[in-house]
Parts: C-alpha cells; structure tokens; sequence
C-alpha cells in the first residue's frame, strides 16, 4: 500500500495536526484513493463523501476527537472521518458482515459522538451534547456537520431555534453542497465572506454593540434600529438572515476545498462563546470525473468501475418495476400525481419525474417525510390521487401524520413503501422491520404485501381503484422472489397452495420464497405441509382466517417485527373464531441488524427455509 504511505504513518487521531498544508494535501489525494478503491468493491456512499475530505481534515486540525465532539448528519459522509480515527486498518470491511458500519456508530469507536442514519438529526444531538458540557463544566467544542439538504428537514429549525435560545457554544458546520441556501455572488460575496471571518470583524460587532447598551435612555432603542437596519442590508447581500434571526453568528461562506481558509475559519468559531454558523461550499464528488458530473447516481452505489465509473449492471428490482407501473398508470388517469421526500431515483421515480414534472404532478418535497404525507393529503382533499414513493425507515417519521391528517378523514393516498423488510448493507437505521406493524395498528389502512411483480401490479391496482382510504404497498429492496409454475401462484388478496397436510405455513412478502423452500424441504423428507401466502396483510381477509382454522397446526413466518406485527394479528383473529390448534410465530426478535447481506440475516433472524423446516419439523411433526 505504497500509494498510502502518508495516510498509512499517521498517528491517529490527532496525527493530522502535525502535517504541513502540502501534506495535507496529499493526505486528501490518499483519502480519496482508499474510498474509490474500498467503494468500487463494497459500495457505499461514494460523493457524498469524495466531497468532504477537505472538510474532514480541516476539523481533524482545529479540534481534538474524541474530547471535541464531531456528530455528523445522515451520517454517509463519514468515511474520512472513520480512516482519521484509528479505522483505516479495517476500513476495507465497511458495510460487510462484521465490518465497519456504513455510518458513525458510537458503539464502533468512542470518535463517533452519536449515531446517524436519518437526516436533520444532527443539530438537535450536538444541542445535547453542548447543553451537558456546559453543565458538566467541560469547556471541548461540539460540531454539527450537516448538509444543505438537510435543511430541508423541519427538526433542524425547530433544533436551532432551542440551540439559539441556550447560547451554549456550539458550532455547526453547514456543508452546502448545491449552493441550495445561499450563494456566492462574485467578488463583493468573497470580499464580505472574508471580512465576516475575520478577527476585525467580529471584535468590532461585539464592541458596537457592547457600547451601544450602555448609552443612556436610548442606547438599546439605537441599537435595534441599527440592527433592523443592518438585517435589512443583510437581506440584501446575503438573501438570507436566517442563523443570526435564530441567535447564531453566522460566518462565510468558505471554500470548502481550502484548507487554509477551513482552518482558519474553524478557529475564528472557536473563539466564540455562543452558537455559530460556518457556511461551506463543497462540490460533491469532488477529484473524480464521474461523480462530480452526476452526484445524484454516484451517492449511494454499489460496485463500479474505478476508471469508467461503470456500475454494476443494474438487474430488475421492484423499484424499477414500481416506477415504470406509476408512469402507465399516470397516462391512463391525469389525476395520479407522485411525492418523494429527495429519493427520486432511490424510490424508481425518474422516469415519472421526468414525464410528469413538467405538468406539476411530480413533488420533490425534501428531507420532509411529515410534511409529504400531509400535503398528500391535501392533494387528495382536493380531489387528486397522490403516490408517496418513500423508504419504509424513513416513513417512520410520518406516523403521527398517517393517523391524525390521512386516517381519520379516511383521505385517499397511497403509500409506495420500499425498501420494506431487511435491507442489508446500510445496517440498524435502515431495517424496514416496522412498517406492517405501525400500518397495521392505523384504523382504515389497507396494506398490500406483494412478494413478485405480477403482485405489485395487482396492489397497485388495488390501491388506487378499491380503496377508500389510505393504501400501502410495501414492498422489499430488489427483485422478487422465484416461483415454481408448478406452484399455480397467481396475484390476488391471497394464495393457498394444498399439499394434503395438517400443517400450514402462512408468510406474506419476500418471507413468502423462504415459507416455499421451507414446505418443499419438508416435502423432501415425507412431511406434508401446505402453505397460504397474504398479499393483503391488513385487514387480514376473513376466508384466510376461516381457512386457517381448520389446521391442526400454523407456522406463522414474517419478515418483520414479532411484537404488534401480522402474525400477532394472525393469531389474534384465530382466537376471535375460537381456533383451537397450534400457532408459532417466527418473526425478527431483535430488529436493529447490522450490516450484513439480506440472506445473513434472515438466517441470523431464523427466517430462512432451512431454520423454518427444521422448527416446523421439531414442532409439529
């Protein structure tokens, strides 16, 4: 690893310090080898991070991890941060089963100040963490390092608006990487961006001020009409006073890939003793061709080709299929209209977005899970027929929303949950394990299940046309699963499969392929067992029920969690009829799994073919 050499002798952390700017700069061309190198093989969050490598180093100068603590937002751009923390030996293991998390995961090193995985988290966490060392007399600094499109998110204004109000030093790093808050106007913007910076001028506000106070009668009255005065030029200059309204002092915007004037800048904060803004501006994908020209598609990737950027053949996923279906579906009737809260492509949307957002029926929300099922609802309140396209982790922010805004008007919206079930290399914050829980508890929710693409479609038809409130379709991370012909599968609320036992084995989803394996296993040693598979999983229909009753025996097999899930539900409505054989539920026990690929851990949960035959047997027969 002769290309590392720099990065490889440094004394971490803390190593970085002792490095000349030259240095410096050769220690980011090495960062940004090892992630090409390390992402092409494992995927992961590449421009995100090739853009804050400056950044990193820059923070890894003025401040001392872990007594200064760093909290990054989302968390995909702290793969620098990990190699400059005593990481880089294992860094080729991240997103591998038993390797490094994707994301900052206290619980991996005491450098990762608190864990990320959602976004606009991050200012509301460092608020904590500055308001208990203020408290505890600790006198280290705290960073929130977030991204403009977290911005988007309402948690960061209601998170600054506490910290503004505390007054406690804390410093958040504002990343802009899309110019999307405010943008440099030429020389007059650098020009004042430096003056704002600068020692002169901070000292030289504070003294105004401070002497303004203390003129007699009306030295405070002066004061605020300097001050409305100079937020009104403000307004002018910078088109935005939104950090100094909430209490921050508020400093660039800096170059992002400036060392220098990033450490400089970083120190200028640490002076003072209040919050403060630092606005920096950072190209993502910044020192590789490829994901400079299209942040969008090198965000989140698998493998690639380090020379091309070619990625790995995308194959056929129930995204792809979601999105082509939503587009068919949109031709045909001009009132279905679709949401995503910034996952565009991730959600399978470009092709509709690039269809139908020239005739206003594509909405790209932000980071703003809460506000894109309500505004869905006012879309439908309004007579359109709204598709929210969202990750099932993420609609977990928009629980409150479902039930008070959307179920008891019985609004019309359908939710196109993906992602739902286990989802493999992002790890903990990333399970879709709660989503048919949660939906399931919510009066006047119809939700689907499908477990192939002639299932989506069936749901998707379902849900726009039969269902009078809200729909649900959830559905897993790739493709679905293969069905035998000789099975007679076919789309519908539910499927039963007789194979003349007395057992029955009842999944719904992607757990459906496993329930498969796990009868044709029995099969294999002589133990008949027949198999029901729900596509709609709530309201369970009352013919699976009364199907159900007649088996002396159920195994109950669900890819999510055990408490409040479709099994319990299963098993509550067989007592309703007063079933009186067995039932076993297998479903995920512990729901926050690690990184791992999705059939480890379905292993791991116990819900593969061959764990579910073997209880089944041991059980039952």
């Amino acid at each position: 690893m002769a290309k590392y050499n720099l990065l490889n002798r440094l004394e971490l952390p803390g190593g970085v310090k002792r490095l000349n700017p030259e240095q410096q700069k050769i220690l980011c061309w090495e960062i940004r080898q090892k992630l090409l190198h390390t992402l092409s093989e494992n995927g992961g969050h590449l421009a995100s991070n090739l853009g804050v490598v400056e950044l990193t180093v820059a923070l890894h100068t003025v401040f001392d991890v872990p007594r200064d603590a760093i909290v990054w937002d989302v968390g995909h751009q702290c793969y620098a941060h990990k190699m400059l923390t005593g990481r880089l030996g294992a860094f080729s293991t991240i997103r591998r089963e038993g390797g490094l998390s994707g994301f900052p995961r206290p619980g991996e090193s005491g450098c990762d100040a608190f864990i990320a995985g959602h976004a606009s988290t991050s200012i509301s966490a460092a608020c904590g963490l500055a308001t208990a060392k203020a408290l505890s007399g600790d006198r280290h600094h705290v960073v929130a390092v977030v991204g403009d499109g977290a911005f988007t998110g309402g948690m960061i204004y209601e998170a600054l608006n506490n910290a503004g109000r505390t007054g406690n030093r804390l410093i958040v790093v504002l990343n802009d990487n899309d110019m999307s808050i405010s943008k440099s106007v030429g020389s007059l913007a650098r020009y004042l961006a430096s003056k704002r910076t600068s020692e002169g001028y901070l000292n030289l506000k504070n003294r105004v001020e401070d002497a303004l106070k203390k003129i007699p009668v009306v030295g405070r009255e002066l004061r605020d009409v300097i001050s409305d005065s100079k937020a009104a030029f403000r307004q002018l200059l910078y088109h935005s006073n939104l950090f100094e309204d909430f209490g921050f002092d508020y400093l660039g915007p800096v170059d992002g890939h400036d060392i220098p004037s990033l450490v400089q800048a970083l120190r200028r904060a640490k002076e003072l003793e209040k919050p403060v803004v630092l606005h920096v501006n950072t190209v993502k994908g910044k020192g590789c061709d490829f994901a400079e020209k299209n942040p969008a598609r090198y965000h989140g990737v698998g493998g690639f080709d380090r020379a091309s950027g070619r990625l790995k053949a995308p194959s056929e996923s129930f995204s792809s299929v979601f999105g082509r279906e939503l587009v068919l579906r949109a031709r045909r009737d001009h009132k279905i209209c679709a949401i995503t809260a910034a996952m565009e492509e991730g959600t399978g949307l470009s092709a509709f977005a690039a269809e139908f957002g020239p005739k206003n029926r594509f909405f790209d929300v932000g980071i703003a899970e809460e506000h894109a099922v309500t505004f869905a609802c006012g879309l439908a309140a309004g007579g359109m027929k709204p598709v929210f396209a969202v990750y099932s982790t993420f609609l977990q922010r928009g629980f409150d929303q479902i039930i008070h805004d959307a179920s008891i008007e019985r609004q019309h919206i359908v939710l196109a949950v993906d992602r739902a079930g286990i989802v493999g290399e992002d790890g903990e914050t990333h399970q879709g394990l709660f989503d048919a829980a949660f939906l399931s508890e919510i009066p006047g929710v119809t939700v689907y299940s499908p477990a192939t693409y002639g299932d989506l479609r069936y749901a998707l038809d379902q849900a726009f046309d039969c269902c009078d409130g809200v729909a649900a379709v959830r559905y897993p991370r790739g493709g679905e699963i293969p069905v035998d012909e000789r099975l007679g599968y076919r789309p519908g609320e539910w499927f039963h499969h007789r194979s003349g036992g007395q057992t029955l084995i009842v999944s719904y989803g992607r757990a459906f392929g496993e329930a498969y394996g796990a009868m044709e296993l029995l099969a294999a040693e002589g133990k008949k067992a027949d198999l029901l598979k729900l596509h709609r999983i709530s309201p369970i229909p009352d013919a699976c029920v009364q199907l159900a009753k007649k088996y002396r025996a159920i195994y109950f097999v669900e890819e999510g969690v055990r408490q409040g899930g479709i099994g319990e539900h299963f098993l509550d409505a067989l007592s309703r009829v007063r079933y009186r054989g067995r039932m076993t539920i297998g479903a995920v026990e512990n729901p926050f799994i690690p990184a791992m690929p999705a059939d480890s851990a379905l292993r791991r949960c116990g819900l593969d073919a061959h764990t579910v035959a073997r209880a089944i047997s041991e059980l039952y027969f």
